[in-house]
C-alpha cells in the first residue's frame, strides 16, 4: 500500500506547474509539468512567477510546510522549497494548487547540484529548517551550514543576502557558529537560543511544522541565527 501511495503522489507531482524536477544529478536539468525540459536559471521571475519580486529559498524543505507559510506571510516575495524526496514535496506543492499560492514552486534536486539552476544574484535569501544535521565529521560537507555549501550559495546569493537558520539541534547550531566564524566573507548578525523563551523575534519564525511540534512536545528548545556568507 505505502509503495502504491508513493507511486500515485510521483505521478501526480508530474502534473504540478509549481514543481520541477532534476532525475540525474550528473547532468542536472530540470523537467516541469509532464515531464517537458525547462531551463529557469536566471529566469524564474521572468518565466515561472510572472513577476519582478525576489527570491528566497527553503532548502531541504520536507513536505513544504515553511515555503507555503513564508509565501502566505509575504505575497510580495517569491519562494521556491527545495528537497530530494518527490514524496515530501508532494505534500506542500498540491497544498499549494489547492489553496493558489502563486508565489510558492518546488524544486526536486540534491542541493549539491542547486548552483546550476540559479543565476548569479537571483536569490535574494536562503531559509534552513531543521536539517538533516549530519551529526557524523565523516559527513561534515553534508551540512548545510558547511564551508562546502557557503561556497556553493555564494554562486547565486545576492551580495548581503540573508541566510536563516532555524533548528532544534544543539551541536549543529553550534557548528554552524564555528562554521560562519571561521568563514572570512561571513557575518553573524543576530542569534537566539530559545526563540519561545520571550516574544517571537519575527513573524516567520511563528510558522510551526509538524516536525517542530514533535521538538517542543520532546522539550527541545528552537533556535536561529540569520547571517550572511558575503
Amino acid at each position: 500500500m505505502a509503495r502504491k501511495n508513493k507511486l500515485r503522489k510521483f505521478a501526480e507531482i508530474r502534473s504540478f506547474s509549481n514543481v520541477f524536477e532534476c532525475y540525474d544529478p550528473t547532468q542536472p536539468v530540470l523537467v516541469g509539468k509532464d515531464m517537458e525540459p525547462v531551463d529557469l536559471k536566471g529566469r524564474w521571475r521572468e518565466a515561472h512567477f510572472r513577476n519582478d519580486n525576489p527570491i528566497t529559498l527553503e532548502l531541504a524543505c520536507g513536505a513544504g510546510e515553511y515555503t507555503n507559510g513564508l509565501a502566505r506571510l509575504f505575497p510580495d516575495r517569491n519562494f521556491i522549497g527545495v528537497d530530494v524526496k518527490g514524496n515530501r514535496l508532494h505534500g506542500g506543492a498540491r497544498e499549494a494548487v489547492l489553496e493558489g499560492i502563486q508565489n510558492a514552486a518546488f524544486l526536486r534536486t540534491r542541493i549539491e547540484v542547486i548552483d546550476h539552476f540559479f543565476a548569479p544574484g537571483e536569490v535574494a535569501e536562503i531559509w534552513i529548517t531543521f536539517c538533516d544535521p549530519f551529526p557524523r565529521a565523516i559527513k561534515e560537507n553534508r551540512r548545510l551550514t558547511s564551508p562546502f555549501f557557503h561556497e556553493k550559495f555564494r554562486h547565486f546569493l545576492q551580495p548581503g543576502g540573508l541566510m536563516h537558520l532555524k533548528h532544534d539541534s544543539d551541536d549543529f547550531v553550534k557548528y554552524s557558529l564555528e562554521s560562519i566564524g571561521n568563514d572570512p566573507q561571513a557575518a553573524l548578525l543576530y542569534q537566539n537560543l530559545d526563540i519561545y523563551a520571550g516574544e517571537m523575534p519575527m513573524p516567520e519564525l511563528s510558522i510551526k511544522t509538524l516536525y517542530e511540534g514533535k521538538h517542543l512536545d520532546a522539550g527541545k528548545t528552537i533556535k536561529y541565527l540569520r547571517y550572511t556568507i558575503g
